[in-house]
């Protein structure tokens, strides 16, 4: 039986699906739209392959519905990261065109020649806990443009503005303290009324968005948060973000993939290393904010490794990057213990 890699270019409107065999002959092509009936008929058109294996681009993009439809459905389903699909597609051969079925292909044709890509798992906890990071985060953004608007406003209606750190209880009796004289005046102090309020709502939002990742990180049964400076909110992100551990072969993949590895830069026998911009920058800033919490406190482990890495002669920044690449080692053993431990 003659395996079959299918690969999809997906979109908001339609997915396109190109079958080629083994020696990359095309077998099939398919446009479907993006609708109820979407994995339905894309399934249909499949039958005659029973010994197939689909290839989505960007399945935690623009394909990540469609992904978990079709797992749902017993499916294997990889994820191909666009760019791989697209440095296929402009070294191929007369296949060199943008369009959606030459798209396809080159997801197919980048998914038989990568096996190291990821399946698309089921969602569980883990997915819980990175839509509950998310969501921290983007209140979190939220907020602090909220403050940032009413700095703004204030300063404009009274000599200094807000001092410091925006507080709503505070911002409010500066508000009431505040008799604006002219139209524009008071349209400020209206406008910065409305911000405060607006205020009020996602500091509830937050405090419930915290109590909600309490609770999940603590259902997950991790034992990140014994490490010290990982509170639940940086659980909730490692984890999420993580995904499963064991696509990590060893502690080293998981550095490159937390961008905590340095990336060596060298050439005609002069050896390099600089400081990696790649990875997965969440899981980069959740180490970072563990690694700047250790310093800042003597009594911890990570102060004490810090230290010593500044009596060898490295500056701070140097330091910190050792003492993020020591705990991404850390995380990813706690992770895979924890995964372990669920799975007995």
């Amino acid at each position: 039986m003659t395996a079959v890699m299918i690969g999809v270019d997906p979109h908001k409107g339609s997915h396109t699906a190109t079958a080629l065999d083994a020696t990359e002959h095309e077998l099939a092509c398919l446009r479907v739209r993006a609708g109820r009936r979407q994995v339905e008929q894309l399934l249909a058109w499949a039958t005659p392959f029973e010994a197939r294996t689909w290839a989505i681009e960007s399945a935690n993009g623009l394909g990540y519905l469609l992904g978990q439809q079709l797992v749902a459905a017993g499916e294997v389903v990889l994820d191909v990261p666009a760019t791989l699909a697209a440095r296929v597609r402009v070294l191929s051969s007369g296949q060199s065109n943008k369009n959606d079925p030459n798209d396809a292909r080159s997801v197919a044709i980048a998914a038989m020649h990568a096996p190291m890509l990821a399946a698309v798992p089921v969602e569980d906890h883990r997915t819980v806990l990175r839509l509950l990071a998310k969501n921290h985060t983007d209140l979190a953004r939220w907020r602090n443009k909220i403050c940032c608007r009413l700095h703004a406003l204030v300063a404009e209606l009274v000599a200094g503005g807000i001092s410091k750190e925006v507080v709503v209880s505070d911002a409010f009796a500066l508000l009431e303290s505040i008799h604006p004289e002219g139209v524009a005046a008071i349209e400020r102090h209206r406008l910065a009324g409305q911000l405060a309020d607006e205020l009020v709502h996602v500091d509830d939002q937050l405090k419930l968005a915290k109590a909600n990742i309490r609770t999940a990180v603590a259902a997950s049964g991790t034992t990140l948060t014994d490490i010290f400076g990982v509170g639940p909110v940086v659980a909730a992100m490692l984890i999420g973000y993580t995904g499963d551990p064991f696509r990590f072969p060893t502690s080293g993949h998981y550095a490159a993939y937390t961008g905590t590895a340095p990336i060596e830069f060298s050439s005609a026998g002069r050896v390099v290393h600089r400081l990696s911009r790649r990875g997965n920058r969440r899981l980069n800033h959740a180490l970072h904010i563990v690694a700047v919490t250790q310093i800042r406190h003597a009594h911890s482990p990570g102060r004490g490794y810090y230290d010593r890495k500044r009596a060898q002669g490295k500056t701070p920044r140097e330091a910190l990057r050792s003492l993020k690449r020591r705990l991404s080692d850390i995380v990813w053993r706690r992770l895979v213990d924890d995964a372990r431990r669920a799975a007995d």
